[in-house]
């Protein structure tokens, strides 16, 4: 950002310009700033969002604004600029490049006016220039429209901003599910939620507990189980509950049922069979099983294509020979007789049985047709919504993995979400994306076929018991593969499965406390199981497709797989978790809540010890509780066991072993509270480690070796057990990774392989592979199992990943990772191979090692002694695992690496070079716990400048000093001005924080020299 005040000018009228760009210091700044000079304007020149603001708006007569600068602003950014329009504020837009921006219809009109035309929109007067305009035509159009945009006033427009994202509160209810695949919101904000196995658990909003109520008899194999769950609309006077599920023995059929709930009990003889299903169980996959029901009471179910989606050969699975009937799509998805792929409508009646009602795809009396059915041709339609005011269906439809290119060079495997205004059939498994045809392929001939008109499909298939032609396909409203969309870029790339939530309206939550701003009036919100996203979807005027924008950024979703808002306006979100058909950690239920006005507190929880022997004193603290309006005094409530204390932080002690928890209750004096609760563990202390040397514990030299022994104590368990004890030992080449090991507990025996396990968890790898558990694609174990010491394989895993495919492990595809370098995909391929080794040694409680794998290599490695013991658990309380280790680093130390000082830092990445500089007199930098045992001398490399002395103190800023050298004054034309200067330090034991203070000794206060680095030497001169 650039501020210019021009020169005072009594007689000409005061304009305070706003130039956003950003290129705040090419030709057009210097335009503007000659013009600002002469004229006595005031010119603010800004590169960055934040001045798109009202607060800088408000303050502004005209916004000068390239095209360039327009296609860089985002969702928040543009309705800051068409809140400033409604003002009353001046725009001149320059022509610098073509405006792109399509999406915001407002917008459309500035590509097609002519230069120097001046046009009104909302209360606002704006004008284009061509890239070469002249200062004299700038001049003349500002004297003769800044009086029509002198002072913009905000009071009266209209234009909503997209929400601070600090006035919504995520509050985890529930975590630690099986396989959860959807929730129903009772009335009174209670939880149903459904478990794939078959378990249905109740969420208590009061007691915040859960509790399993029924468990279903399902089939729980390939996809199938319990799929779906719904509330009546008038659950409050007949508690029905519908169910879509898999029958579990002999009868294979998805079954649509609904059974009353009374409080938290289920009364399953109840039971009453709306619709079944016939399904095959032989093949995986597909089945959906979403219940949602539209304002008029309407059913609507959605139903995957149930089809063998594993053995396609890279096209869609249209299987026509025969015995493969199981193989073929056109037997259920583009099937108008047959229930699967579909989203079927209903109206359920009193009696336990439904209607068909008016409007759906096909007529009642046809024998080739179901009535039932409102949307065909799709594949796996696994989450969808219906519009409550327009009743506009939309729905998520999970993709396939084809080799097919598209017609944009990707490949053909889009994941959808589609919006029907009417019945009709979406095209599955013909066509995808925004109708692109699939050719038809022979499995017999293994050739491609023609392809089929999108405009009259006909399904000729020998598996079809349906019409043979079919309606016209309906294009997608939003299409994306694996790579970054050229139409939809802001969806990202990887792994897909797309979801559609609800559409949001204001007024349908009448005087509820959290429902969001108006904002999203009329948004529909889609989500993402594998990306973890939610996006806000917006329309025009006739309901179709605008522009898609983040929401809820600030959070990451662990496979989110539905979402619902209560009649409190929260936003309930249920998260699967990290790995397919299994119980995950992560798989919970969060709620959101959005306020205006006064902000809730966001409460934490800090102990000082979790786990230890009774008696137990802990110390609890609220010190890291926040609240986004600063000024609010907050109060604090501790409970624990039958006790009660007030205030920032508390004591209790524990006097018997047991698992209690810790609950805290802040309140700001506005009436906004916030809750959380820890567990503190009594009756298991943790083991205690040390590990005693004689070697130096930061550095490492040349020719030395590395002592250890280790000793480990417990209060509880009496004998140690070394087959408890873990020592480690490896050098990192990119010595940063150790803080990587150390957080996320890796193996020592793969430390070289730390960068591909880190790519790993990074990626979208983990939604279809764990570590050593099947998933939807092998365990990371079985693959290093498969594939140890075979010859080639490296390069054959390294460009599966990045190409993708499948064949290996099933016909499932593996997803394609183009964006991912053939080094990283190498990377990866190691450390997945590295888990089959079973060749390393157990290292012993205590050894000498000869230091030695760093030569040669550079000054970044780190060798890392780690050692870890895991207790037997007592009185009750699980096994602790403690932790401890050495690491040990090169002796020489960028100086720009400083854990603290007030120093700056000069960077030059062409000449591979960064130093402090801005050393001014008592000006410092420290190193935290710098083990100075066996240091004998210190060495500089500095520039000198003015000169000055540093003085090497430790333990704090005036601490004892331990050497001091003098950096003498620069020489003029010196050749070399770097200089190498060394210093002997006083012999010194122990860790320590390092102070490096420097000090001039003369009148020069400022520049006193640049500092390069510092080698810590283990020999005197």
């Amino acid at each position: 950002m650039i501020l210019i005040i021009g020169a005072c000018s009594p007689t000409k009228k005061s304009i305070k310009i706003l130039y956003f760009s950003k290129d705040i210091k090419g030709e057009q700044a210097e335009k503007l700033k000659n013009l600002a000079l002469k004229n006595g304007w005031e010119l603010l020149a800004a590169d960055s969002e934040k001045y798109l603001h009202e607060d800088s708006l408000s303050k502004v007569n005209v916004i000068f604004l390239p095209f360039s600068a327009l296609n860089k602003m985002g969702y928040q950014e543009l309705p800051q600029l068409k809140r400033y329009l409604e003002a009353g504020g001046g725009v001149i837009t320059m022509v610098d490049t073509s405006l792109l921006q399509k999406e915001w219809p407002w917008l459309q009109s500035w590509a097609d006016k002519s230069d120097a035309e001046v046009w009104t929109q909302d209360k606002s007067w704006i004008t284009r220039l061509n890239s070469d305009f002249s200062e004299d035509q700038l001049a003349k159009i500002l004297i003769q429209n800044v009086s029509k945009s002198s002072n913009p006033d905000y009071s009266t427009v209209k234009t909503l901003t997209v929400p601070d994202s600090t006035r919504y509160t995520r509050t985890v209810l529930v975590e630690g599910l099986d396989e959860p695949l959807g929730m129903a919101i009772l009335p009174n904000n209670d939880v149903l939620l459904a478990e794939r196995k078959g378990g249905l658990k109740i969420y208590n909003r009061a007691t915040k507990q859960i509790k399993l109520i029924s468990n279903f008899d399902v089939f729980s194999g390939i996809e199938d189980g319990l799929l779906g769950v719904a509330i009546d609309p008038n659950f409050g006077e007949n508690h029905w509950v519908y169910f879509y599920y898999s029958l579990a023995g002999d009868k294979f059929v998805n079954r649509l049922s609904r059974i009353q709930l009374y409080g938290d009990s289920l009364a399953k003889a109840s039971e009453q069979i709306l619709l079944e299903i016939p399904t095959q169980r032989k093949y995986c996959c597909h089945s959906a099983g979403y219940i949602s029901f539209d304002a008029d009471g309407l059913l609507y179910l959605s139903t995957g294509d149930n089809t063998n989606a594993e053995e396609t050969e890279g096209y869609t699975p249209v299987d026509e020979r025969p015995g493969r009937a199981l193989a073929d799509d056109q037997a259920t998805a583009a099937n108008t007789n047959d229930l699967r792929g579909k989203i079927l409508r209903i109206k359920p009646l009193d009696n336990g049985t439904y209607a068909i009602p008016e409007g759906n795809l096909f007529p009642k009396d046809n024998p080739k047709t179901r009535p039932e059915i409102y949307i065909m041709g799709s594949r796996n339609p696994y989450r969808f919504s219906v519009d409550q005011k327009n009743k506009y269906l939309y729905w998520g439809d999970v993709g396939p993995d084809t080799k097919v290119p598209s017609q944009d060079g990707e490949l053909m495997s889009f994941d959808e979400i589609n919006q029907a205004k009417a019945p009709g059939f979406y095209g599955w498994p013909y066509f995808l994306g925004n109708n692109q045809a699939f050719p038809k392929y022979d499995f017999a001939t293994k050739k491609e076929g023609p392809k089929k008109d999108p405009s009259k499909p006909i399904n000729d298939s020998p598996n079809n018991t349906g019409e043979r032609i079919l309606p016209q396909a309906q294009p997608a409203m939003i299409w994306y593969g694996k790579k970054t969309s050229k139409y939809f870029p802001i969806l990202g790339n990887g792994g897909a499965s797309a979801m559609a939530g609800p559409v949001y309206y204001g007024d349908l939550f009448p005087n509820a406390p959290y429902k969001l701003n108006d904002y999203y009036n009329g948004k529909l919100f889609i989500y993402e199981w594998i990306r973890g996203w939610i996006m806000a979807v917006s329309f025009d005027e006739k309901g179709n497709y605008l522009r898609v924008e983040p929401f809820l950024k600030q959070y990451t979703f662990a496979a989110p797989v539905d979402m619902q808002f209560s009649r409190d306006g929260a936003l309930y979100v249920l998260e699967y978790g990290t790995n397919w058909f299994s119980k995950n950690m992560d798989a919970r239920l969060v709620r959101i809540e959005y306020v205006e006005g006064n902000r809730n507190p966001i409460a934490e929880i800090e102990l000082d010890k979790q786990y230890g022997a009774a008696p137990f004193k802990v110390q609890f603290s609220g010190k890291k509780t926040f609240d986004h309006d600063r000024d609010d005094k907050l109060n604090y409530t501790w409970s624990v066991e039958n006790a009660i204390y007030e205030g920032i932080s508390a004591n209790h002690t524990f006097t018997k072993p047991g698992v209690y928890t810790v609950k805290l209750v802040v309140k700001d004096d506005k009436g906004g509270m916030s809750e959380t609760s820890s567990q503190v563990f009594v009756g298991n202390t943790p083991p205690e480690i040390q590990i005693f040397t004689n070697a130096n514990r930061s550095f490492y030299w040349d020719n030395v070796l590395l002592d250890y022994e280790v000793k480990i104590t417990d209060l509880e368990d009496k004998n140690i057990d070394e087959n408890r004890l873990n020592i480690t030992y490896g050098y990192l080449a990119r010595g940063k990774d150790v803080a990587v090991v150390l957080t996320q507990n890796q193996s020592s025996n793969s430390l070289k392989y730390v960068k591909g396990q880190q790519l790993a968890a990074n990626l979208d790898c983990r939604a279809c592979h764990s570590l050593d558990k099947a998933s939807v694609g092998p365990s990371y174990l079985a693959i290093a199992e498969r594939y140890a010491g075979k010859q080639g394989v490296e390069a054959m895993l390294s460009e599966k990943i990045i190409k993708g495919g499948g064949g290996a492990w099933g016909e499932r595809a593996m997803i394609p990772h183009p964006n991912l370098s053939k080094d990283d995909a190498a990377e990866i391929v190691d450390y997945i191979l590295s888990l089959s080794d079973k060749s390393s040694i157990k290292r012993p409680i205590s050894d000498v090692i000869e230091l030695k794998d760093h030569v040669g290599k550079g000054n970044e490695g780190s060798y890392l002694l780690n050692v870890s013991y895991t207790d037997l658990g007592a009185n009750g309380i699980q096994s602790l695992q403690s932790r401890n280790h050495i690491t040990l680093r090169s002796p020489l130390v960028q100086a720009e690496d400083f854990d603290a000082g007030n120093v700056r830092i000069a960077t030059y990445p062409t000449e591979n070079l960064a130093y402090a500089r801005a050393i001014n007199h008592e000006t410092y930098i420290r190193f935290n716990k710098i083990d100075l045992n066996l240091v004998k001398q210190m060495l500089f490399r500095v520039e000198p400048l003015a000169g000055g002395n540093i003085e090497v103190r430790i333990g704090k800023i005036d601490g004892t000093v331990i050497g001091e050298m003098e950096i003498p004054s620069a020489i003029a034309k010196d050749s070399k001005p770097w200089k190498e200067l060394n210093i002997n330090a006083l012999e010194t034991k122990g860790v320590h924080d390092l102070y490096f203070v420097f000090k001039s000794k003369s009148d020069k206060k400022q520049n006193l020299f640049h500092l390069d680095w510092i080698y810590f030497s283990n020999k005197s001169k």
